[in-house]
């Protein structure tokens, strides 16, 4: 199989329903499964993807992202991996596009979209490694000219979650995505992994996906908003340990709640 369409969910059904619904106008030529791992949602997620006819694996518990997608990549079979968010919509010759640049690019791990909203505005889906600078420019980048930035093909540190493609073989070889990070930056850590290895990120601006966003955070912004601060932590810890006693103090003061 070439490649396994693999989407967490959590309490988003609307959504969900929309993007399979893409998927089921537009399939990919192709072969390929389609997985939903729903993280205990209590709005008839689970029911609903049973009836578009995809395959579904419940969990009794929210597990998180990383570890959802962990759960859904060992339940599939394909050669390579679409990581897919169930606010997006996936138009014709998509995935096919993203699939051929992973064919004429030997070298290259993970490709990701353009992603943009439903009006056609971008968002800024990639970039450098997390770290107390890089972040501050990641903020000024995200207010500027997105429309701009995401036209030019590119080799970053990372692209977005939300839709990422990649190699089984490489996403094995670093033994899948980190489980501290229950949401957010989990994507950015997965990369860095890859890099490790001498493999390559590549962000092409000639395939587009529309995201929706944020559907499943808006149903519970504080736990979003402490799931965010705590996977900024983890990553400071792990990526940046002398810098995470000063991230921890500054949210202190802030009077972040963790």
């Amino acid at each position: 199989m070439d490649v396994s369409i693999i989407i967490v969910s959590f309490n988003a059904r609307a959504d969900l329903e929309r993007c399979l619904a893409s998927l089921r106008a537009a399939p990919p030529s192709a072969s390929h499964e389609i997985l939903v791992v729903d993280n205990a949602s209590t709005d008839g997620s689970a029911g609903a993807s049973r009836a578009a006819g995809v395959t579904v694996i419940e969990n009794t518990t929210n597990v998180g992202f990383a570890r959802a997608n962990n759960i859904g990549i060992r339940a599939s079979a394909g050669t390579n991996l679409l990581l897919l968010n169930s606010d997006t919509m996936v138009p014709h010759g998509a995935i096919d596009r993203l699939l051929a640049e992973l064919v004429r690019n030997p070298n290259v791990a993970v490709v990701g979209p353009r992603l943009v909203d439903r009006d056609g505005r971008a968002e800024l889906s990639f970039g450098a490694m997390i770290g107390p600078l890089n972040e501050l420019r990641q903020k000024r980048r995200a207010r500027g000219d997105v429309e701009s930035l995401t036209r030019q093909r590119r080799y970053p540190d990372w692209v977005s979650g939300a839709c990422l493609l990649v190699r089984r073989a490489d996403a094995e070889a670093v033994g899948l995505f980190d489980e501290r990070y229950f949401m957010y930056a989990e994507d950015v850590d997965f990369c860095a992994a890859i890099r490790a290895r001498g493999r390559r990120i590549l962000f092409t601006p000639d395939v587009e996906i529309t995201h929706v966003r944020g559907r499943s955070a808006a149903t519970a912004a504080a736990a979003t908003a402490r799931a965010y601060r705590r996977s900024q932590v983890a990553f400071y810890e792990k990526h940046h340990p002398a810098w995470a006693p000063l991230l921890r103090l500054y949210l202190r003061v802030r009077g972040a709640d963790m």
